[in-house]
């Protein structure tokens, strides 16, 4: 289950079209920056907030959503990916909810993500 409070590590592929879920969720002016997905479940990146999907259910109709602002980030850090190691890592670090990791599967470009969670939260 992909939720903040568990604090789960996600193994995340980009998926651009993976925003489609999330798309009536968004506020006027907001646009998503980046997508990932992992086996049904993913998180969506905005220019305001992470949404993280859960898909729920055999048909998968039922979904749960979580936001969490990037006003509420007061620290996080990257790993990239090596030669033999091609995972890079994401570590939030949330005011009211501790650690959160993240781990992106293939070639995300991790450092694009830290780019935009730096001009949104510093």
């Amino acid at each position: 289950m992909i939720d903040f409070e568990n604090k789960t590590i996600f193994k995340l592929k980009q998926k651009p079209a993976y925003a489609e879920k999330v798309a009536e969720l968004l506020m006027d002016g907001e646009e998503v920056l980046d997508a990932f997905k992992s086996m049904r479940d993913g998180v969506v990146f905005t220019s305001k907030r992470i949404i993280a999907v859960n898909i729920q259910g055999i048909t998968g109709s039922k979904r749960a959503f979580t936001s969490q602002p990037y006003k509420n980030i007061v620290a996080f850090s990257i790993e990239t990916s090596g030669t033999l190691d091609i995972d890079s890592e994401l570590e939030l670090y949330l005011s009211e909810i501790g650690r959160i990791r993240f781990e992106f599967s293939g070639k995300a470009r991790i450092k694009d993500i830290a780019h935009y969670i730096g001009r949104y939260t510093l």
